[in-house]
C-alpha cells in the first residue's frame, strides 16, 4: 500500500475523514469551531444557510435539565422535512409525467412506535394525507388514537388478524377512517365477510401478493414463494371467487406487495413494481374495483454515504425512486388501458432514520502501549535479549523482518509461560518489548515508499479501546444483530486533528458489546475510528447518527440497562431551538420491575439481612 502525504488538518478534512457530507443528507455539518451542528432544513434566511445548532449546545441544555448521558436526541424538523420531501417529490414527478392518479404515504409504526414520533407524523402528515401501516392490535389502537377521521389519512392493516382485529378495522371505517384490511392468509377472509355482515359495515379490502422478484440487501426474504406473508396467485384467485360469490368483490380495492426493506439497487425496485402491476391489472380484469397499489417499503437510507448498491447504501436519489415507481406503473397499466391507481408506499426508514442521534460520553480508555515495569532483576532471558536486539536493525528496509522476529520471540515466550518455564514478570517484560517494537515500526511506516501487504492493517492492531457510556444492545441492537453500520463520530474537537484510532466498547459485560466497523470513504468499512486523546477533567462526547428506525423498538435489557434519557427538540427558523419533550430514562427500580422483581420486596429482604447482621454484631 502506497503512503500518501496527508493535507494539513482543517474542517474540510474533518468532513472528509468522517464522511459527514456523504451520509448527512444536508441535516448535519461541522462548524468552524469543530462542533457538529444540526441544520434546519426549512431555514431560508436572506443571509443564506444558517450556521446550524451545535450539538454541544444541546448537550449543555440536556445537562441543565438533569438529562445525563447517554441520551437519545430527536429532531422533529427532520421528521417533518422527510415527509415533505417524499410527498413533494412524488407530487412533482406525477405532475411532470402526467400521471392521472395521486400519491399517499403511510408510516409503518413498527419502525418506531414511540408516541412522540407517531404523534408528530400524524400531526404534520395530515396536510399530505400521510397515514399509518399497522401489524397488530396495539399498533392499530395507537394509530387510531392519533389519526384525524376527518382527514384523508389512510390506515393499512397488515399482520395476523383475528375477529377482534377485524372488528376494530370495521369500526374505524364506520368512524370515517379509510382503513384497509389486507388479507395475508385465506383464513382471514371468512372472518371479514362474517363480521361485516354482523356489524353491517362494508369493509375496505386489500390482498397481499407474494412477490417472486428478488432484491438485494438484508431483508430480501420478504419476497419469494417461501416468504411468510402474502398470497400466492392461486390463493388470490380464491379470494376473488369467494368475494364474487358473496357479492363483495367491489370491496376489494387495494393490492399490497412488499419487496423488502432497505433496497439498495433501483433496478430491483423497478422490476418489483412491474410485477406488482401485473397482479393489479389482472385483478382489475377479474372485476375487482381496484383503486390503490401499495408497494410497501424499500426506499433505502444511505447509511454509509457510498451512493452504491451495497446493502447499507443506495444507488439512487429520492427523485429517481419516485420517477421509476410512477413511470413503471404508467407504462405497464397504460398498455392494458387501466386507470392509474393511487400509489401508496410505506417508507418507514426514510421518514425517521435521520431524526434521532444517540449521544454518549467516553468513560475510559485502554491503550496498547509499552509501560514502565520493574524488571526481574536477575540475569536476562535469552528471548528477551533477542527482542531487545531487534532495535539494532529496526530501519525502513528491514521493517518486515523486525515485525516477523517480534512475533516469533513473543510467541516463544508465551509457550514457555504455558509450560511453567518462565514466570509472569518475564512474560510481562516480553509483552512490553513487543509493543515497543510495534511502536517503533509504526514510526517508520511514513518513511516507506511501499508498505508490505502483511502490515497494511498494522495500525488496527494498536488501536485503543474507548469505553462509551451506552449499551449497544439497548440503543443500537442492529449493530450487533445484523452488522448494521451507523455513522459514528466525535461531536466536538473536530478542529483538532485526531491523534488516536480506536474501537468503541459499551458498558455491558459482553464481548459483543462493541463497534468495530466504521464508515470509510475509501473502502467498504474501517475497523477503527479516528478519535482524540482524552483530556483530564474534560468530557469527550460522541454521537451515533441515523438511529431513528427500529433501534428504540428492538432494544433489549441486556445487563438490565434500561431506556436512555430522551429529548425532542425543534429548530427555529433563523436560529435557536426549543426543547419540546423530555423523558427521563429507566431507573434501576424500573428495569427490575420489567423482569418480575418487586422492588419493595427486595428492600424488605435487604433490611432483614441488615437486621440479622446487627444482631450478630457484624455491623452497628
Amino acid at each position: 500500500m502506497k503512503i500518501e502525504q496527508q493535507a494539513e488538518w482543517d474542517i474540510e478534512r474533518a468532513k472528509d475523514t468522517y464522511g459527514i457530507k456523504n451520509w448527512g443528507n444536508g441535516y448535519f455539518d461541522i462548524s468552524p469551531e469543530g462542533e457538529i451542528v444540526i441544520k434546519n432544513p426549512k431555514d431560508t434566511s436572506s443571509s443564506g444557510s444558517s450556521p446550524g445548532l451545535s450539538l454541544m449546545e444541546v448537550i449543555e441544555g440536556l445537562r441543565d435539565r438533569d438529562l445525563h448521558m447517554p441520551a437519545l436526541l430527536r429532531i422533529e424538523n427532520i421528521i417533518d422535512h422527510s415527509i415533505s420531501r417524499l410527498n413533494d417529490s412524488f407530487g412533482k414527478i406525477i405532475e411532470r409525467l402526467g400521471y392521472q392518479g395521486s400519491y399517499r404515504g403511510v408510516f409503518p409504526i413498527k419502525v418506531n412506535q414511540q408516541a412522540q414520533i407517531v404523534e408528530e407524523i400524524a400531526q404534520f402528515g395530515k396536510r399530505y394525507g400521510y397515514g399509518f401501516e399497522v401489524g397488530s392490535k396495539p399498533e392499530m389502537i395507537a394509530a387510531l388514537s392519533t389519526l384525524d377521521s376527518s382527514s384523508d389519512q389512510m390506515l393499512i392493516c397488515n399482520g395476523y388478524k383475528d375477529q377482534e382485529f377485524i372488528d376494530l378495522a370495521l369500526q374505524a371505517v364506520k368512524l370515517g377512517t379509510r382503513c384497509f384490511v389486507v388479507i395475508e392468509a385465506l383464513s382471514e377472509l371468512p372472518i371479514i365477510i362474517e363480521r361485516s355482515k354482523v356489524l353491517g359495515i362494508e369493509p375496505l379490502i386489500g390482498v397481499r401478493a407474494k412477490m417472486t422478484s428478488k432484491v438485494g440487501g438484508h431483508w430480501n426474504s420478504t419476497s419469494g414463494d417461501r416468504s411468510v406473508f402474502g398470497l400466492s396467485a392461486s390463493q388470490i384467485i380464491q379470494v376473488v371467487d369467494v368475494l364474487r360469490d358473496s357479492d363483495m368483490l367491489h370491496c376489494l380495492q387495494l393490492l399490497h406487495c412488499h419487496l423488502g426493506s432497505q433496497i439498495p439497487n433501483i433496478r430491483d425496485i423497478r422490476g418489483g413494481v412491474n410485477e406488482a402491476c401485473r397482479y393489479y391489472a389482472d385483478l382489475c380484469n377479474e372485476g375487482a374495483a381496484m383503486k390503490f397499489i401499495d408497494l410497501g417499503g424499500g426506499l433505502a437510507v444511505d447509511y454509509t454515504g457510498a451512493h452504491s448498491q451495497e446493502s447499507q447504501s443506495r444507488n439512487y436519489s429520492l427523485d429517481e425512486y419516485c420517477e421509476d415507481v410512477v413511470e413503471t406503473i404508467m407504462s405497464t397499466l397504460d398498455s392494458y388501458g387501466i386507470s392509474h391507481p393511487t400509489i401508496i408506499t410505506e417508507s418507514g426508514r426514510a421518514t425517521v432514520a435521520y431524526s434521532s442521534i444517540l449521544l454518549f460520553n467516553i468513560l475510559d480508555v485502554t491503550r496498547f502501549e509499552p509501560v514502565e515495569i520493574k524488571t526481574s532483576g536477575g540475569e536476562g532471558h535469552e528471548l528477551l535479549d533477542n527482542m531487545r536486539s531487534i532495535f539494532d536493525y529496526l530501519k525502513p528496509a528491514r521493517v518486515q523482518e523486525c515485525f516477523n522476529d517480534a512475533h516469533y520471540y513473543r510467541d516463544e515466550v508465551r509457550e514457555l509461560f504455558k509450560r511453567g518455564q518462565i514466570g509472569l514478570r518475564t512474560r510481562a517484560e516480553a509483552e512490553n518489548l513487543f509493543l515497543k517494537v510495534l511502536r517503533g515500526i509504526k514510526l517508520l511506516l511514513p518513511e516507506m515508499d511501499q508498505i508490505p501487504k502483511e502490515l497494511e492493517g498494522f495500525d488496527e492492531s494498536l488501536a485503543d479501546i474507548y469505553y462509551g457510556n451506552f449499551s449497544l444492545f439497548q440503543s443500537l441492537p442492529d449493530s450487533w444483530a445484523i452488522d448494521q453500520m451507523f455513522p459514528v463520530m466525535p461531536v466536538h474537537r473536530l478542529n483538532e486533528e485526531p491523534d488516536r484510532r480506536a474501537v468503541l466498547a459499551d458498558i455491558t459485560c459482553d464481548c459483543d458489546g462493541k463497534i468495530d466497523r466504521f464508515i470509510a470513504t475509501d473502502r467498504e468499512y474501517a475497523p477503527t475510528l479516528p478519535v482524540h486523546s482524552l483530556k483530564e477533567s474534560e468530557e469527550y462526547y460522541m454521537g451515533v447518527f441515523l438511529v431513528g428506525a427500529y433501534q428504540e423498538t428492538l432494544g433489549d435489557l441486556h445487563n438490565l440497562f434500561g431506556d436512555t434519557n430522551v429529548a425532542s427538540i425543534r429548530l427555529r427558523e433563523g436560529g435557536g431551538y426549543e426543547f419540546v419533550k423530555e423523558i427521563h430514562g429507566d431507573t434501576i427500580e424500573d428495569v427490575l420491575g420489567y423482569v418480575e422483581y418487586q422492588p419493595w420486596e427486595m428492600k424488605l429482604r435487604y433490611r432483614n439481612k441488615l437486621e440479622a447482621a446487627v444482631n450478630e454484631g457484624r455491623i452497628s
